[in-house]
């Protein structure tokens, strides 16, 4: 491609672009919003400029770390790439890689979600940078992250540590026009070189590894290529604005359209830990007052240690939780400028619907069909789409990838040594069983739990765009068959069924639910394709309709919630709305009067 034209990009597009100009030749990612276009779009560069690399989905973020960091071991760039509760799953390689140290320059991509929009949490990651002690940047656009990304690269190999780049979701799906760069050929050739007192360090040996880390970190204090920068230099006001991540790009417009360039110095905070020491000593010998902005947590203020003049998240100046929008950023920093400030306005009313699962989605037919094997059942569920599961009645835990199948036994020891009896039926995604799934269906076999566990098995992580799972294989493997793993397990029931065949797997369910009660684990694979995944031929169905017969009694809208099914007031009745009806049928099987048909049938 061009290497002069301007190129609209979003940030992950950015960010990969970055990886692969700075010669980043190995990347291993687990899907998670925001972070998911990472690898993919790293992959597309790849090809568009011919570069030899190795691109994967991983089987969980733990994994995916640990093999972009032997590549590192290996003396070739890399990087793995994971939102913020993914970094929770790999820390523990995150926190010995600390020690262990690099040779080739290794990016940990952790992509935060202040609000959330998309997550468990909003944990901010530059805490977990503070707890393994490795430097940890803030980019504050896209073109600023694909900047970082070189630096973190060169600085990692510089300092011999993962270096972690923090961009948020504000970051990673803006767009931004950026001109792309020349890619970096290094030609190196991977050679490992073997040191066991350091990259299979004994205690004794660890204790050493911390040493030297702590002076790591005391040099990159001092680092220059993430200094912060002075986004306003001829102020001489003795109050002085901090801000971090897209805060900085927040503050910056703000104080340029309202006018406030001489109301305070502002500074704009590449690196969040460490903070440099040199910036730090200006901050507490120039200004009298200071206003931190940053998402979520305070870690630049901690740093600071002046809790009377320092403004921000301790002090309540700066909201604790929630992102921080342009609007809340104008009004935080007219207050402290002392200027009035308008009211933010009330949020409109309402709040729109609810998100739903789509139309013709096999998982409602699912959760339909446990509903119905195990009406005073308990519902433990897992991250994906079909959390949305929750408004169908058939979802009551949401805890962590794979929680749900851990809780499950949870539920069943509780009942059971309080002497009482409780059926229990636990769902989980194809991709989300592999992520982390297996070793908890071991330890209810092992324990003698006994649940129903549904697989609901779409063929793809759809919730994050339709990345593959273990069972697709790739070019260079084997796919992996989900119900061997669940029998080598020593799981005795183990039966797959399509749940589009609502009345077939109901009868499934039930039978399974009196095999758990008497026996043990029992998995029922529900096996289905996504309706979204363009990857898969779908079979044309007949139009839906409702016909006279339909009472209004609404239990198609109630327990099964299709978008598809719509009920008319005037008319006291439901409609098909053939525009989004995928034609599954499931309905026909739902309505208890049989007042909906297939085009075509009598």
């Amino acid at each position: 491609m061009s290497e002069n034209k301007p190129t609209l990009m979003q940030g992950n597009e950015a960010i990969a672009r970055g990886l692969v100009e700075n010669g980043c030749v190995v990347a291993a990612s687990y899907p998670g919003t925001p972070a998911s276009e990472i690898l993919t779009s790293i992959d597309t560069w790849r090809k568009a400029e011919g570069v030899t690399m190795h691109v994967e989905w991983a089987v969980n973020e733990k994994v995916a770390f640990e093999i972009a960091y032997a590549a590192s071991q290996s003396g070739l760039r890399s990087v793995t790439a994971m939102k913020q509760v993914g970094l929770n799953v790999a820390s523990d390689p995150l926190m010995s890689a600390a020690y262990l140290g690099t040779i080739g320059g290794f990016v940990v991509i952790s992509a935060d979600d202040p609000g959330p929009h998309s997550s468990q949490t909003e944990q901010d990651s530059r805490l977990m940078a503070m707890q393994a002690k490795l430097p940890v940047l803030d980019p504050s656009s896209p073109a600023e992250a694909r900047e970082l990304v070189g630096i973190a690269l060169r600085m990692s190999e510089e300092f011999e540590l993962p270096v972690m780049l923090r961009p948020t979701t504000r970051v990673c799906h803006a767009c931004q026009d950026i001109t792309p760069a020349p890619v970096q050929v290094l030609g190196r050739m991977a050679d490992f070189g073997k040191d066991p007192q350091r990259w299979a360090a004994t205690p004794k040996y660890r204790y050493e590894l911390h040493i030297k880390l702590n002076r790591k970190l005391s040099r990159i204090a001092a680092y220059a290529p993430t200094a912060p920068r002075r986004l306003n230099p001829t102020t001489t006001s003795r109050r002085a604005v901090i801000a971090s991540g897209v805060s900085a790009a927040h503050a910056s417009e703000v104080v340029s359209v309202v006018g406030l360039q001489d109301d305070f110095a502002l500074y704009q905070v590449l690196q969040p830990y460490p903070l440099h020491r040199d910036f730090m000593e200006e901050i507490r010998t120039a200004y009298d007052e200071v206003l931190v902005l940053e998402e979520t947590a305070g870690v630049i203020e901690m740093q600071l240690r002046d809790y009377q003049r320092v403004k921000g998240k301790i002090s309540g100046a700066v909201p604790e939780a929630v992102e921080l929008l342009p609007e809340t950023v104008e009004r935080i920093l007219l207050e402290f400028a002392g200027r009035s400030a308008a009211a933010l306005p009330d949020a409109a009313p309402g709040g729109g619907k609810r998100p739903t699962l789509c139309p013709g989605c096999p998982h409602r037919a699912s959760f339909y069909a446990i509903k119905k094997a195990a009406p005073k059942g308990i519902y433990p569920s897992d991250i994906g789409c079909y959390t949305l599961g929750v408004n169908l009645g058939a979802v009551d835990t949401v805890l962590c990838m794979g929680a749900a199948i851990g809780q499950a036994a949870g539920f069943h020891q509780a009942y059971r040594i309080t002497g009482q009896e409780k059926d229990i039926i636990a769902t989980v995604g194809d991709s989300t069983f592999f992520h982390a799934g297996i070793p908890p269906l071991i330890d209810a076999v092992v324990q003698g739990a006994r649940f129903v566990l549904v697989i609901l098995d779409n063929s793809t992580t759809a919730m994050t765009g339709n990345q593959p799972t273990p069972a697709q294989g790739t070019p260079s493997g084997k796919a992996v068959d989900i119900a061997s793993i669940v029998t080598g397990c020593g799981v005795e029931f183990c039966r797959s069924a399509d749940p589009l065949n609502l009345p077939a797997f109901t009868s499934l369910l039930k039978e399974a639910v009196i095999f758990s009660r008497a026996q043990g684990v029992a998995v029922v694979i529900a096996k289905s394709p996504c309706l979204v995944d363009k990857s898969v031929r779908h079979a044309g169905r007949p139009q839906t309709l409702v016909d006279a017969t339909c009472t209004g009694c609404r239990h198609c809208i109630a327990q099964f919630e299709c978008p598809a099914l719509v009920y008319d007031e005037v008319s006291g009745k439901v409609t098909v709305d053939v525009m989004i009806c995928s034609g599954c049928g499931v309905c026909l099987d739902v309505c208890p009067v049989k007042a909906i048909k297939q085009e075509g049938q009598a």
